[in-house]
């Protein structure tokens, strides 16, 4: 097809990613309907957490929920305003004492997009200057156990439950003696997909050859567009972490629904409340990452998506009990316009 001759927002309605996501959730529709119907409106989504903006669709800034969270949860972390200097960046870095290697990230971002580990100060200063929009510096954790945790509660209640458990499984390689680090990528059904990229962070060392059972870690940043898999461990779900991410999301005023994705040094120390780094809490437009699991059927995914946008529904519908009412479409539907087709 030929794209050049038609309007910008057709093109990207028409590009790979936003059609294989409506395609997803296209059989989903006659159940968000009846969801929107019972909530008595098509926005009712906005409602359920009044601590982000429009309940964490999109566009919320991720300083703004961080700053929400108790700190000692929270790794040593930044917020860098377009108007920063160089010299002030800098400074900002030393005076909290955060070490190199460092992750940088977009404010407002979705999908890991523009997510760096930053391995020094001449890569952070790159980064800087080809950022037009204010970002995120965070210390890196490196505790070996990444997590997905989709949490809610009713408005009416005192306890949340825990829903889906999500583990990351970082992109790597696993060495044979005679394969370069390239070739082994390409002989992956995950990893050939991100040649390009980690091309451009290993360079020369792409061309290697790994010793036998040497595991290479080729992406750092949990994301699906990095290569991540994302592995189904609802059975960590329990009592004992309900109360857990209770402590957590109870002090957080109007949040209700949302996924936080954390670190944490191992599912002892989860299970204890301990040695728990919240990266990002994202809101209504979470979904249960445990869906995503290679071995998931997806009937099944789309049973618990379908159990999802219900509990959302009925935090809505209490929500509007209390005259906290959804934003109403014709308020929504320019600023949505605007930031996913603009």
């Amino acid at each position: 097809m030929d794209y050049s001759k038609k309007p910008l927002w057709l093109v990207k309605i028409l590009h790979f990613e936003y059609w294989t996501w409506w395609a997803f959730y296209l059989p989903l529709m006659p159940w968000y309907l009846f969801q929107a119907f019972r909530a008595r409106s098509f926005t009712f989504f906005t409602n359920v957490d009044t601590n982000i903006e429009y309940g964490g669709f999109f566009g919320e800034s991720k300083i703004n929920i961080l700053t929400q969270i108790n700190e000692k949860y929270l790794p040593k972390t930044l917020f860098i305003g377009k108007e920063c200097t160089e010299e002030k960046l800098f400074k900002l870095i030393e005076e909290n004492k955060i070490l190199y290697p460092l992750i940088a990230k977009p404010n407002v971002g979705e999908r890991g997009n523009n997510v760096e580990r930053i391995k020094n100060k001449s890569d952070l200063n790159l980064y800087f200057k080809n950022t037009n929009d204010d970002f995120i510096i965070q210390e890196l954790i490196d505790y070996e156990v990444e997590l997905g945790v989709l949490y809610y509660r009713m408005p009416n209640e005192n306890k949340g439950k825990i829903t889906s458990i999500t583990q990351k499984e970082f992109l790597s390689v696993t060495g044979d003696g005679k394969l370069t680090i390239l070739e082994l990528m390409e002989m992956s059904d995950r990893a050939r997909f991100q040649v390009e990229s980690v091309k451009n962070k290993l360079g020369a060392e792409i061309y290697y050859v790994l010793p036998k059972g040497e595991i290479k870690i080729l992406e750092t940043i949990g994301n699906h567009c990095r290569g991540t898999k994302f592995l189904n461990k609802n059975q960590y779900i329990s009592d004992e972490l309900n109360k857990v991410f209770d402590a957590i999301a109870l002090p957080i005023t109007g949040f209700h629904y949302g996924r936080f994705d954390l670190k944490v040094k191992s599912n002892k120390d989860l299970n204890n409340g301990e040695n728990i780094k919240i990266l990002e809490l994202n809101g209504v437009s979470a979904d249960p990452g445990h869906i995503y699991d290679p071995n998931y059927r997806l009937l099944n995914a789309y049973k618990d998506l379908a159990k999802h946008w219900k509990i959302i529904a009925d935090i809505s519908i209490l929500q509007s009990e209390k005259n906290i009412l959804p934003i109403p479409f014709k308020t929504l539907w320019p600023i949505v316009k605007h930031h996913f087709i603009n």
